[in-house]
């Protein structure tokens, strides 16, 4: 609109505003006239009340009062708007953003959408989309938004806009599954600006908690992760790390970083630390964005526990990552918010996870799915101090009879992917072990139960798995194996070092779905802090296996073993099992400093151990895992 016809509708509707006779009635009356002469060819009047839609910055005094009496008055005539005829003043109302105006244009907007989401379904899918529009700012405002007054103002709009949402679903009971289809196709993508994207995040959050998140709760959840996904995959580690195959996957932890992190102290240098993470992140926008909107979700869940929500987030959480995290290519980070979730409440989210992992790798109908699903099942066992050890061991039974059970109706083809299934079990099995051995076999019902899991037949069949996994798990197992006694390894096994033979690469291919353990360490910086407390580094069970073997070397000799025999199998076991090396049935101690502080470098002289009855090797030990990826097949 011109300055002249701005002119003429302030002189045209400003009449009546200034007329302090006028009903509203009349108010309504005049403008219902205006939209039925547009029928008729005649817009004089309906092209100025058009007019007065499009003011919107520094608006008077008068101004603004005339516009919110015209908001009011087509409030009251909405039966009269046509969607063909006025299209141009539904694109100038639907186009009004409320940022732009006082609290009084506000409640006149939103009182107007409302009517019209009432007044007809032709209307509903145009409010919602205005009304989610609204979730960010203008660009304009995103400076503002920086001080007292524009945080002000975010509050004023954002909750105008959920309270219509609100009224507007119990208007309108169909308008949920429609706000749902506006609030995916709204998202901002990967490449938006940090502020904007997080608004729009904290907005699909307040849904699902709040008035109406009973209807659209599970799409919000679902959505946020899907964004996470798609931010999580954009990160290349190639840019970040270079992963160097001829090493074992322990090594690659910090054997391979100079700098800041050579310099970490025991006593806990939190500027160290973000100055460790900040080499691998510093700059990456995308990582950044990724960052910031898994601490809002890790909020919202800590938020939905403290109210008693948790339980129905975290079985949609789950539903999702069954479709989506699950498979996804190269997924880093976006799969700690299940770590977080089951952190909030072991004993029912974490088993949960658990066993609905353990079971996808036990029947699910795709190859891929159930490898992907005991990498993941490992890892969380391995990593996740609140989890016990007896619940540890109970899963770890379920796998080792599945192997057990497979290995029966085997011959001895060690055919790498016609078998691949059997050996990411057999490798999920010795990954956990290398974590959580010496907490299980410090308590005598853990120790006796695997024992009588029979792990050995498993390793010893002519599958066998030792030569086809990755070599430095087997390494490291078959090293916790000799100091604790529990398993005997077959005589004719002679390890590979730290080079793979050609059928250990074949196992996962070369997308090295090996390599695969996704709660590796976490290294966004702010999303960290959330995971830390409740996580268990590398360090930390490599701390504690030096200081018992330590232990052992000084305090056990020949008449401390006693030969326990077991049909085929033997075993060694010493009088010191029963010496505490933990914690019972609690996690690691909780004077670990849960930080990458703690993360030392492999041992200048590591134990050398026996094999078949020769001195082999010995084994250099890693002090944190690197960073994992998925195969790119799946």
């Amino acid at each position: 609109m011109g300055v002249e016809l701005a002119a003429e509708t302030a002189s045209s509707y400003g009449e009546l505003e200034n007329n302090v006779n006028i009903t509203d009635s009349e108010l309504v009356f005049h403008v219902r006239n205006a939209l039925k002469a547009a029928l008729e060819g005649d817009s004089d009047s309906y092209n100025q009340l058009v007019g007065v839609m499009h003011h919107s910055e520094r608006l008077l005094p008068e101004e603004v009062a005339l516009l919110v009496t015209c908001l009011k008055s087509l409030n009251g005539a909405v039966s009269c708007i046509d969607v063909i005829h006025h299209r141009s003043l539904l694109a100038a109302i639907f186009g009004m953003s409320l940022w732009n105006y006082n609290t009084d244009v506000m409640d006149a907007l939103v009182e107007l959408v409302i009517s019209l989401a009432a007044s007809s379904a032709q209307y509903v899918d145009l409010c919602l989309d205005m009304l989610v529009s609204n979730f960010v700012p203008p660009y304009s405002f995103l400076e503002l938004l920086k001080q007292p007054r524009g945080l002000t103002r975010k509050d004023q709009v954002l909750d105008r806009v959920h309270l219509t949402l609100k009224d507007i679903a119990d208007l309108v009971p169909l308008s949920p599954l429609r706000l749902e289809k506006v609030i995916r196709e709204r998202i901002p993508n990967i490449y938006t600006k940090e502020t904007l994207i997080t608004m729009y995040v904290e907005n699909m959050l307040r849904l699902e908690s709040g008035a109406i998140g009973e209807l659209v709760g599970s799409t919000m959840v679902v959505a946020i992760v899907d964004r996470l996904i798609d931010l999580d995959v954009e990160i290349a580690w190639d840019d970040i790390l270079q992963d160097d195959f001829s090493k074992g996957i322990f090594q690659m932890e910090l054997e391979d970083l100079e700098g800041p992190a050579d310099d970490l102290h025991d006593d806990g240098d939190e500027l160290q630390r973000q100055t460790w993470i900040e080499r691998f992140f510093g700059g990456n926008l995308v990582a950044e964005k990724l960052d910031s909107l898994m601490v809002l979700t890790f909020v919202h869940l800590k938020s939905s526990y403290e109210n008693g929500r948790l339980d129905q987030v975290f079985d949609i959480l789950l539903q999702s990552f069954h479709k989506t995290v699950l498979m996804a290519y190269k997924s880093k980070f976006a799969q700690f918010v299940m770590f977080y979730t089951c952190s909030l409440d072991p004993e029912n989210c974490g088993t949960k996870f658990a066993v609905t992992l353990v079971n996808i790798f036990e029947s699910s109908a795709f190859p891929e799915w159930r490898m992907s699903a005991v990498a993941y099942l490992a890892s969380y066992l391995s990593r996740a101090k609140f989890v016990s050890a007896s619940f540890v061991a109970s899963i770890l039974e379920r796998l080792v009879n599945w192997c057990s059970d497979y290995c029966k109706n085997q011959g001895g083809d060690s055919n790498a992917k016609a078998h691949k299934v059997f050996y990411a079990g057999c490798q999920a099995i010795m990954y956990v072990l290398c974590f959580r051995m010496r907490s299980m076999v410090a308590i005598p019902r853990l120790r006796s139960q695997l024992f009588l899991m029979r792990i050995d037949d498993i390793l010893k069949h002519p599958l066998n798995p030792l030569k086809v996994c990755l070599p430095s798990i087997v390494e490291e197992f078959l090293r916790l194996a000799k100091s604790s006694r529990l398993f005997t390894v077959p005589e004719n096994f002679v390890p590979n070092g730290l080079l793979e033979s050609e059928v250990s690469m074949a196992f996962g291919g070369i997308e090295r779905l090996d390599m695969f353990f996704p709660f590796d360490p976490c290294l966004l910086k702010k999303s960290d802090r959330f995971i830390r407390p409740n996580y268990v580094y590398w360090s930390m069970v490599r701390s504690t296996c030096e200081e018992e073997d330590d232990d052992d070397e000084e305090g056990t000799s020949d008449a401390d073993v006693a030969e326990v025999s077991n049909g085929s199998n033997r075993m060694r076991m010493s009088n010191d099992f029963d010496r505490s090396i933990g914690e019972g049935d609690s996690e690691l101690d909780d004077d670990f400093d849960y930080s990458l502080n703690k993360m030392s470098i492999s041992p200048k002289n590591p134990p050398s151990f026996w094999l078949g009855g020769e001195l082999r090797y010995s084994v250099k030990m890693p002090s944190r895992i690197r960073p994992s990826t998925s195969p790119e097949s799946l």
